[in-house]
């Protein structure tokens, strides 16, 4: 078989080909849009890795991954009749340019991003409006993050006016959750438990939002700075010959604090 030479043809080409009903690989030929779905999400994440890491070369073939994802869900919905590759891109060129009257119209440029950014979600409103999506809630995908989606969806109550007034009414609703976590703790019910730590996730994401910090970022910035901490309590230990679970509480934690003056010594 011979490809395009065009990068994005011999893509599509490549797709065509390990999707051939008589000729195509079986594993391909066995996916769908429900099982190819848990890897669009994977590859998305690994590509925020490889920026957060710094990695440009991995970046690149991250990226490569995640176009790879793209064309194998519009290759399975052109075998369907729903759309191909080419309105895919149609339809975010489009839209793109629908977003940005100031760039492609005659509409005068806001003053900062800030400004311009709360004009680009009142363009999303009305589109949102005209696909009949009426409730203000309605298009935050499910298959977020759940903090991410919980900042999002207070993001977006706020718009219309239900957010409170300042971050010390948000102080005062994370102390009446933690209080209430701790009620359910002490009655054993793991259920209402559940339900609690949620609540209290959901107004730290809130906290987040009006903050101006991005709760995913915040999180992953401090599950880095465990693993930084505790790879040098492992660290310690190893010149004794030995292993966290040969050492105790009390020499961890004053070993987790050196760890902590290091990262200050370095900032």
């Amino acid at each position: 078989m011979t490809l395009p030479d065009a990068p994005l043809d011999r893509l599509n080409a490549i797709m065509a080909r390990l999707r051939d009903p008589e000729t195509g690989c079986p594993w391909d030929l066995e996916q769908s849009f429900q099982t190819i779905a848990p890897y669009t999400l994977e590859e998305a994440y690994e590509v925020a890795d490889a920026i957060q890491r710094g990695d440009m070369a991995d970046l690149k073939s991250e990226l490569g991954d995640l176009l790879f994802q793209v064309v194998f869900h519009a290759r399975m919905a052109e075998e369907q009749g729903l759309f191909a590759f080419d309105d895919v891109a149609t339809a975010m060129a489009d839209k793109l340019v629908r977003r940005h009257p100031h760039v492609f119209g005659d509409e005068t440029p806001h003053a900062d991003a800030v400004s311009q950014k709360a004009r680009w979600e009142d363009i999303k409103a009305a589109e949102r409006k005209d696909r009949a999506q009426h409730g203000v809630l309605d298009d935050v995908p499910v298959a977020l993050p759940a903090l991410a989606r919980a900042a999002k969806l207070t993001k977006r109550a706020a718009r219309v006016g239900f957010d409170w007034p300042s971050t010390d009414e948000v102080f005062d609703k994370l102390e009446e959750e933690a209080a209430e976590l701790k009620v359910e703790i002490a009655s054993g019910d793991l259920e209402t438990v559940r339900e609690e730590v949620g609540d209290l996730l959901f107004v730290l994401a809130n906290l987040a939002r009006k903050l101006g910090v991005e709760p995913e970022d915040a999180l992953s910035a401090a599950n880095a700075k465990f693993i930084r901490r505790f790879h040098h309590i492992e660290a310690e230990l190893a010149r004794d010959g030995r292993t966290p679970d040969q050492s105790d509480l009390a020499e961890m934690d004053a070993l987790w604090n050196a760890a902590k003056a290091i990262d200050k010594a370095a900032t």
